[in-house]
């Protein structure tokens, strides 16, 4: 880790980000209540991928509140861009899930990882379904509101639930290939909308496997530790890689190795064990 972030300074910079996840995460979800569809002004910026007030509001409020604690970091937004610097970087998705968010479909949350030196040390995610925080600090393990997690045991294949993601800027025929190759094995599967929080369900063993082909650094760094922390294998591109382009993310309960070994394949990664 970098000289200037001993244990305490990362344990110091974990403790803000929960908070203002919970706090942004809660504002977020009342705005949403007291808004009126129509007032969120939603701006079309491409295929599956919507601004709105709520978006740029709370970006704004996580970048203040986690600033202001830590000055000298760099913060890299969704929505207002930024890059990655030589000290530490917070990378945001300030609500991961818009179009759930918009429509009223509460799988969607607030994504919060900090990155020193190539390596994801913090992670935070704010589930607003359940209205709580998950979090992990590099090599601590991961928790649910304070509580810890664990990936799910799951050995056989008919009685696993898997989470597959999906963008107009990928293949919909290899998704169908991959959704019947899992199907045929006996896997149950849902396509939610949300990667953040369809990692955080693999951590807390309610899924066996989260899969998106292509995906914003945002989107998958907090949640992709709070899996890893929590035991579960998780197959990504370096993480520098993912900050300039984003790419693929695999995370998988630890039982399932062999069954989910050819999506490794596809991805021309390797799983690094939680």
């Amino acid at each position: 880790m970098n000289s200037a972030f001993d244990a305490a300074a990362i344990r110091a910079r974990a403790e803000v980000a929960m908070s203002v996840a919970l706090e942004i995460g809660r504002e977020t979800a009342r705005f949403r209540h007291d808004s009126d569809l129509g007032s969120l002004a939603v701006e079309n910026k491409g295929l599956q991928d919507f601004v709105t007030i709520a978006d740029r509001r709370a970006e704004q409020a996580i970048r203040e509140g986690l600033l202001s604690r830590f000055p000298d970091d760099t913060f890299m937004g969704e929505e207002s861009g930024g890059r990655s610097g030589e000290g530490g970087t917070w990378v945001v998705d300030p609500i991961d899930g818009t179009t759930n968010y918009i429509r009223g479909f509460r799988h969607w949350g607030v994504s919060i990882a900090f990155v020193v030196g190539g390596k994801v040390e913090i992670g935070v995610v704010y589930d607003a379904a359940e209205d709580k925080v998950f979090h992990a600090v590099r090599g601590g393990g991961a928790f649910k509101d304070g509580l810890p997690v664990h990936a799910a045991a799951t050995v056989d294949p008919a009685n696993a639930l898997v989470i597959l993601g999906h963008s107009r800027k990928t293949s919909f025929d290899d998704h169908l290939a991959l959704s019947r190759r899992l199907h045929e094995r006996g896997m149950d599967y849902r396509r939610t909308g949300a990667a953040a929080i369809d990692l955080v369900r693999v951590a807390e063993g309610a899924a066996d496997l989260y899969y998106e082909r292509h995906l914003n650094a945002w989107d998958m760094l907090a949640g992709a530790l709070i899996a890893e922390e929590a035991g579960a294998m998780v197959a990504m591109p370096p993480v520098d890689n993912l900050l300039m382009n984003g790419g693929p993310v695999i995370a998988y309960s630890p039982g399932l190795t062999g069954e989910f070994a050819f999506i490794l394949d596809i991805e021309g990664l390797a799983a690094a064990p939680g």
